[in-house]
């Protein structure tokens, strides 16, 4: 299923690096490319979701009303997101469109589970069989992010296991700022309540540990998707509050 994503992936970060020479720069292009097509998704997310938080009292005033009444509660729910206009799934689309990018990538610089013989086999995804047909000197500079990674192939825990604090230290920071990825956009909504930054939290601390296991340029991507989604919400958030405040 994730054939089709994965050659196509491969192929765009081919063409980026003929251009860069750096697999790193060709991941952050990628994700800018995509970032850019999603956009006016991402517009119709955070507007959802300014609209979902400048409800809330309403909707708050409405479980308090019906909290005896489960059915009336939805029913008048429901019947106020309409006249409102205001879709709650509206801010899924673009994270649920990114999963399979996000997986497909995970795919291409990692391994691949497939059947060989009838027996489920990891062979090496499309970008790592390709860096491991270079000359070894060719594969060290392919693998290698500017100066900051010098595997973008290499998970966190190997590059821990291989050379330890040191090693690892680059690939620590990513972690940590893949697992911020998740907590800073859900802070920045406005009108936040305590049990959706619990959530939040916990989702970022799961996250440290998917980070930790996953492939170096993986984090790259989505670090660099969430830096520019965050920017982006932070714009249009002002954008609709002003525009709110005109009206």
């Amino acid at each position: 299923m994730l054939e089709p994503i994965e050659k196509f992936l491969f192929d765009v970060l081919s063409f980026f690096y003929a251009y860069v020479h750096d697999y790193g720069f060709a991941i952050v292009l990628l994700t800018v490319a995509i970032r850019v097509v999603l956009l006016p998704l991402t517009m119709k997310q955070t507007k959802s979701t300014y609209e979902l938080q400048r409800i809330q009292p309403k909707i708050k005033e409405l479980q308090e009303k019906y909290k005896n009444n489960k059915e009336k509660l939805q029913e008048e729910t429901l019947k106020f997101y309409q006249e409102n206009k205001v879709n709650p799934l509206g801010g899924c689309l673009p994270l649920i469109l990114q999963m399979p990018i996000f997986f497909a990538l995970f795919r291409v610089l990692g391994s691949v589970s497939k059947k060989i013989d009838g027996k489920k086999t990891l062979v090496p995804g499309l970008l790592l069989a390709h860096i491991a047909a270079l000359p070894a000197a060719e594969a060290v500079v392919a693998k290698r992010f500017w100066i900051i990674l010098p595997d973008l192939t290499s998970t966190p825990q190997k590059m821990f296991e291989a050379g330890g604090i040191v090693a690892a230290l680059p690939y620590a920071i990513l972690v940590v700022m893949f697992g911020l990825s998740i907590l800073v956009p859900q802070l920045m909504q406005p009108g936040t309540d305590k049990s959706q930054r619990n959530i939040a939290v916990y989702m970022s601390l799961m996250m440290l540990w998917f980070g930790w296991v996953s492939p170096a340029g993986v984090l790259v991507y989505w670090v660099t998707s969430s830096l520019l989604q965050i920017g982006q919400q932070w714009i249009l958030q002002k954008a609709y509050a002003r525009k709110e405040g005109a009206e």
